[in-house]
């Protein structure tokens, strides 16, 4: 007798495990813990085989009957269900998406925040819609070429660059893991149109910094945003360092800032000394911000910092037009100015946080030379201030022994 729903929901667990027959080979187990397990007892190859349908009552005894006649349909056909399904997962468990995600998930610790949002962005923007359902190893570089292809014709050619650099991540990792053979992404080069090259845009004679340095003490807004562009050019970190800094990785007393490996793009802690100008600074930026997270948090909610773009909207909005001034500018002003004034170029880099090929030199420079760059950088913010005032400076350079 076909079963009923009122026949499951009064079934009753027992001391042990019962069957509850529907017809066609479909059985509800029900067990000694409660639980209600829907299965297909069939015979494939002239063996008795068994295949799970689900937990009632997520699967309801309709939806449990189609899945029933579903496999005796592929038996019909002369296909074992038990081993369909266990075609169809691996196939899911090798789709672009499927890879991709898993790759992501894995870099996820090792990424900063920022750069681990752009490539999630990447993918769901641009890559899964297209190649997310596919097989990877089904993937051929005229298929990628052509999703690459309509990101550039968005005129956003380095986006497109970026996806193609993404990808082939992800199809090597394939290849490492043993799902693909080949990365298409490594036939396509020279296959989009090139990005002229183009460094980020600042000013760096000093007349001119003299002026900025005024702009920005003029401007008017969100403490938030008028105190990190005063503080920018005093520090010169990335603007991504910069706009997420927490009060907690500064000790003002000692005068420096630690920012965490995490935040930092090569990966490793990186400590600013304060001029006492920063300080300054930073002591009546903590009269607004000082009892939350951030310095600099957004305007909608101070869980998070403020935006990417809010430095670079200021300095549109005090009529710095992006080819001439940027938010990450101010680290060429401060290394174009400082080597010319005769600051030892392995300092400034040390301070840029830029990274170094000789690891045992690097090891040395971040012991030995913490001095000097505090010097270096009371002495840059001393120089601000004279081409703040319009006061014409003739050098920056250090005194002889120091």
């Amino acid at each position: 007798m076909p079963l009923t729903e009122a026949a499951i929901r009064a079934a009753r667990p027992h001391e042990k495990p019962y069957k509850l027959f529907d017809g066609g080979g479909l059985y509800l187990l029900v067990t000694p813990e409660g639980g209600r397990w829907w299965r297909l007892k069939y015979r494939y190859g002239g063996k008795e085989r068994g295949l799970s349908l689900g937990v009632y009552p997520a699967v309801s005894l309709r939806t449990a009957r189609e899945r029933r006649d579903e496999a005796r349909r592929l038996l019909a056909s002369g296909v074992d269900p038990s081993a369909h399904r266990k075609a169809e997962r691996a196939s899911r468990a090798e789709t672009f998406e499927a890879l991709a995600r898993e790759w992501l998930a894995l870099q996820q610790p090792t990424l900063a925040p920022a750069t681990y949002a752009k490539a999630r962005w990447l993918l769901e923007a641009f890559l899964l819609p297209k190649l997310g359902d596919r097989p990877i190893h089904e993937i051929t570089p005229p298929e990628l070429l052509g999703v690459l292809r309509g990101i550039e014709s968005g005129g956003i050619h380095e986006t497109a660059h970026r996806a193609k650099q993404l990808a082939g991540r992800i199809f090597r990792y394939a290849i490492a893991t043993g799902r693909a053979e080949r990365d298409p992404a490594a036939d396509l080069r020279g296959a989009l149109a090139p990005i002229a090259a183009r460094n980020h845009a600042a000013i760096t004679e000093p007349a001119k910094v003299g002026a900025l340095l005024r702009v920005i003490d003029g401007y008017v807004g969100q403490p938030a945003t008028m105190y990190a562009l005063r503080l920018a050019p005093l520090v010169f970190v990335r603007p991504g360092e910069l706009r997420a800094a927490e009060w907690r990785e500064f000790d003002l007393e000692a005068a420096e800032w630690r920012i965490p490996a995490e935040r930092m793009k090569m990966r490793e802690a990186h400590l600013v000394p304060l001029s006492r100008q920063a300080v300054a600074i930073l002591k009546e930026l903590h009269a607004f911000t000082g009892t939350g997270r951030y310095l600099f948090p957004s305007l909608r909610t101070p869980a998070r910092p403020i935006s990417e773009n809010t430095l670079n909207a200021a300095l549109r909005r005090l009529g710095y037009a992006k080819d001439e001034m940027t938010a990450h500018g101010f680290r060429a002003m401060a290394s174009t100015l400082l080597n010319e004034r005769g600051f030892p170029p392995d300092v400034i880099e040390l301070q840029l946080a830029h990274a170094e090929r000789n690891r045992v030199r690097a090891a040395y420079n971040r012991a030995e030379r913490l001095d000097e760059r505090r010097q270096m950088m009371q002495a840059w913010a001393d120089y601000l201030d004279s081409l703040r005032s319009g006061a014409r400076v003739v050098t920056l350079r250090q005194a002889p022994g120091t």
